[in-house]
């Protein structure tokens, strides 16, 4: 079994209407973010979750993708869930959950 180099991997949400976008890495660290003009008369706190909300997002969708490239490299099941990389049905569900609780559509799309 080779271990793929360590790149970075990294994860992007968007809002329901599209004007907020970000991009985070597997710990959640934004590298962009989008908001549109529109968006910043939103009261800041709602803004602040949306944003951070989305992070969630982008992260959980990294590490699914880091999850997937050790998967192919040939790294056990139980490794990786000891590393604590969601499975696709968990990414799904936190997506559903927060499309619940924040009344936004998940746009995740199982690959």
């Amino acid at each position: 079994m080779s271990v793929p180099e360590q790149r970075l991997i990294t994860g992007t949400a968007e809002s329901r209407s599209g004007r907020i976008s970000v991009e985070t890495t597997e710990m959640g660290l934004p590298t962009a973010i989008t908001v549109d003009r529109g968006e910043l008369r939103r009261d800041p706190d709602l803004l602040a979750g949306e944003i951070l909300r989305l992070c969630r997002q982008a992260s959980a969708r990294a590490r699914l993708a880091r999850r997937g490239e050790l998967a192919a490299a040939g790294v056990a099941r139980d490794v990786l869930d000891s590393f604590g990389l969601p499975t696709a049905d968990e990414v799904a569900l936190a997506e559903l959950v927060a499309e619940t609780e924040y009344d936004h559509a998940p746009q995740f799309r199982r690959q």
